[in-house]
């Protein structure tokens, strides 16, 4: 069984094919600065073999167009008839999508119905997805959503202390991100461990660009630190995360900042970038090193959320059987690893330096043999997760 994968963007579309038989992920991709006069397309399949154009890209439609030549040029997908499915990431289900559907009218109407949740997102994952479904008509279309995950979440835990009536008329509520990749980690790291989903408690990092955090509990999402949107929660690349509201209200009276000027400023000039300049941890990481104060503070500050958010979860869960690191910044920053990880022997969790020093690109342990909760580092794949649910909604409706 062969699955194409693809996220759009508002100028961007991902894609990875997988054979499904063994989870072999064939190709991967991406088509950048649609709609831009020079766009880029670039493909590398399994073997290591790059493929790639630069061309004028005008929509989705083309995209699709060119990733498929693209496939059939390198010989790995030559044609769309070879295709058991396409599975679509989609950010935003809202209330109405908890699961994984297979996309129809209904569907892409109910997708379009909600799209005021995350305009930038899903209106772009609907570009993509009608295109493809215009051009692979006879391929089945599925549909996995990022806040899926976070549904098994308590109305406690969801709900913001506002007047009730902006959750009945305007959707109001924590919905979280990040679903399929939480998810992922932790079923693969109770399987690791030896420990069955369904009794598995865990804190789930998925640390990158865009930051959040998961509490899980049984195996089912309880809280995680994200919101209504991706701003609330951790401090990310360019994003604030929690801060006190009254801040923009200040801002307003005494910078008479917009309603669109503070949108951009908490959602693209904040977080890391807003302390020192730079979003990227990896040139932060170096900053740092090389004794900038600045970049000292902003890597500080992401590891103390962390940590603060690790504590509140602890406190939640009662019973925590693995703290897992993952996305970018995750599995490859071991300096910020054990920064999150200092003070923690309280809650009689140690990190072991050698371990994580030395951590493989796979699934590992680094935490010591006498903590209580074992620290963990796990490659996230949230594509691969979309392919495997895209597998098995077909299977049900088979």
């Amino acid at each position: 069984m062969k699955i194409l994968v693809l996220n759009s963007g508002s100028s961007s579309l991902k894609f990875q094919l997988f054979h499904m038989d063994d989870s072999k992920k064939l190709a991967t991709g991406i088509v950048e600065e649609i709609g831009s006069e020079v766009s880029n397309i670039k493909l590398k399949t399994f073997e290591n073999k790059v493929f790639g154009h630069t061309l004028k890209i005008p929509n989705h439609g083309a995209a699709f167009e060119f990733m498929r030549e693209l496939l059939k040029e390198s010989g790995i997908l030559p044609s769309l008839k070879e295709l058991d499915a396409i599975g679509h990431r989609v950010v935003h289900g809202g209330e109405k999508f908890y699961e994984p559907v297979i996309i129809d009218e209904g569907v892409i109407e109910g997708i379009r119905e909600i799209s005021h949740l995350a305009p930038l997102h899903n209106l772009a994952h609907l570009d993509g997805i009608e295109s493809a479904i215009s051009q692979s008509k006879n391929v089945p279309h599925v549909v996995v959503f990022d806040t899926a995950y976070h549904r098994s979440m308590p109305q406690h835990a969801y709900m913001y202390a506002l007047p009730y009536k902006f959750y009945e008329t305007l959707g109001v509520r924590r919905y979280g991100f990040h679903g399929t990749s939480h998810y992922y980690v932790s079923k693969t790291t109770a399987r690791h461990l030896g420990i069955d989903y369904k009794d598995f408690n865990a804190i789930s990092l998925h640390l990158g660009n865009g930051a959040s955090v998961t509490a899980i509990q049984g195996g089912k999402s309880v809280d995680t630190s994200m919101g209504l949107s991706p701003l609330e929660g951790l401090i990310m690349g360019t994003r604030s995360g929690d801060i006190d509201p009254a801040i923009l209200f200040y801002l307003h009276r005494q910078k008479g900042y917009s309603i669109e000027e503070l949108d951009t400023l908490l959602n693209k000039e904040s977080g890391l970038k807003g302390i020192c300049g730079q979003s990227d941890m990896r040139t932060v990481a170096l900053m740092r090193e090389d004794g900038d104060e600045k970049a000292k503070l902003a890597y500080e500050m992401f590891a103390y959320r962390i940590r603060k958010y690790i504590g509140a979860y602890y406190a939640i869960l009662g019973r925590v059987d693995a703290i897992i690191f993952t996305g970018g910044i995750g599995e490859n920053d071991s300096t910020l690893r054990q920064l999150v990880c200092q003070n923690l022997q309280n809650l009689v969790i140690e990190l072991s330096k050698s371990s994580n020093d030395n951590c493989c690109s796979g699934i590992a342990q680094i935490s010591t043999p006498e903590s209580k909760v074992k620290i963990m580092v796990t490659p996230t794949n949230e594509e691969l997760e979309i392919a495997k649910q895209t597998q098995a909604i077909l299977a049900k409706h088979s």
